[in-house]
């Protein structure tokens, strides 16, 4: 009997940590105060609120906004007012950090390089200095963390994905109103990441694709803020292969905010979406759940729910400020931020696969970018989770068998992730 009961804890055990949650935030800090700071959760509980400083006795740097897995043992990311893409490995410490692309913004990768936009002008690669026009996406090697190649897109470009071997990339021109001769872009940018040569332009004329951009396979999920006046916001549903294939109908918009964004491993994307006009001074929030696959084949007729699954809607509801939704894509976990008043300490959300909030933890100044590291370490593929009909329990342990933008004042600089937005 003994026996068999240690047999069963010893296998409720590695059941246990098969299904640890493994959570690195983000936390931007303020804009230009050089205060970014990176969380580190796991299970049910905050590990570190400087995860980057204990493990490396330095600051991470000035507003953090994008991480990315690039492989089993290292990670990227991007420290746009710092003007660095930084590298660690999975338990935190730093291995280098690369410093020729400034005022960058968005990361993806397959495997042996990382893919990065900017907003700047000019960048130092292995051939030398190259100066763009407008944005740029740079390639770094992760042999040597050098910029090997880099290739003008439009003005300002944001979200990156990589599908087929291209690179598609959302451009903004989000600088039109600070002084830079453009107007908004409306353009998807294709670019072969071999060659590093841009394919294709797709005009989507819709202005501004600024922000999160979501990736399930062949969909793509991109927020549009609209122009902040006339313009309202707006989102794109994105078919990558339609798009190689020169099919028109490759995108369909939304009238829905999709501000902040994610894939579940099921294929939907789940977005919290918030709207600022100026001319009301007011912000507009909407709650969706997108299946792209209906929307594109639908025309957009159907395949938007205006729901969230479990509490979640009612849980963003009671946030002070949403700031960011993220799906655990090995477990199922859903996360969120809540930024509060966007200069004191903000707070990470847990819930279930299900919805059902699991716990609210208290974290540091705009947090809003996530990744989930493998449980046990496994990168490739998805862990299978079992479940049980146990609960977790009012102490938020989980069940044993694992299962936009401050409202900116007229004449000032208003910042959110880093980007310069001058008001009127």
């Amino acid at each position: 009997m003994k026996r068999y009961i240690l047999l069963t804890l010893s296998l409720l055990l590695v059941t246990i940590a098969d299904a640890q949650e493994k959570l690195i935030l983000l936390n931007e800090g303020m804009w230009q105060a050089d205060n970014g700071r990176v969380t580190y959760f796991e299970d049910d509980h905050v590990v570190s609120n400087q995860w980057f400083r204990d493990k490396n006795g330095m600051k991470i740097g000035d507003t953090p906004n994008d991480i990315i897995q690039v492989n089993e043992n290292l990670i990227a990311i991007a420290v746009n007012w710092s003007n660095i893409v930084q590298f660690i490995r999975p338990d935190g410490t730093a291995v280098a950090a690369t410093e020729d692309i400034p005022n960058n913004r968005k990361l993806c990768s397959d495997g042996q390089y990382v893919y990065v936009t900017s907003y700047g002008h000019e960048c130092a690669t292995v051939d030398g200095m190259k100066t763009f026009e407008k944005g740029y996406v740079a390639k770094i090697d992760i042999s040597t963390f050098k910029v090997v190649a880099a290739t003008e897109v439009g003005y300002e470009p944001e979200g990156i994905a990589l599908y087929d071997g291209r690179l598609f990339v959302a451009n903004t021109g989000g600088y039109s109103n600070v002084g830079e001769n453009h107007e908004f872009e409306t353009t998807v940018s294709i670019v072969n990441a071999a060659t590093m040569q841009v394919e294709k332009t797709v005009d989507t004329h819709v202005p501004n694709l600024y922000g999160k951009m979501s990736q399930f396979e062949r969909y793509l999920c991109i927020n549009s803020p609209g122009d902040y006046y006339e313009i309202p916001s707006a989102s794109l549903i994105f078919d990558c292969q339609k798009a190689l294939d020169g099919n028109v109908d490759c995108f369909v918009k939304l009238d829905v905010a999709v501000t902040y964004n994610c894939p579940t491993r099921d294929g939907l994307f789940l977005a919290v979406g918030s709207s600022f006009s100026y001319l009301t001074g007011d912000y507009e929030t909407n709650y969706v759940t997108i299946n792209p696959q209906m929307v594109i084949e639908t025309l957009g007729t159907s395949g938007v729910t205006h729901s969230l699954p479990g509490s979640l809607l009612a849980d963003y509801q009671n946030m002070g400020q949403p700031y960011g939704i993220y799906v655990n894509p090995y477990t199922g976990y859903i996360y969120g931020s809540d930024a509060s008043l966007f200069e004191n300490a903000g707070y990470l959300y847990q819930w279930s696969p299900e919805g059902q909030l699991l716990g609210k933890h208290k974290v540091y100044i705009n947090p809003g970018h996530f990744l989930a590291l493998p449980p046990e370490g496994h990168f490739t593929g998805i862990v299978k989770q079992e479940t049980s009909n146990l609960k977790p329990q009012s102490s938020n342990i989980y069940d044993l068998l694992g299962r936009y933008m401050k409202t900116p004042t007229k004449g000032s600089v208003s910042v959110r992730q880093g980007r310069k937005v001058l008001t009127k």
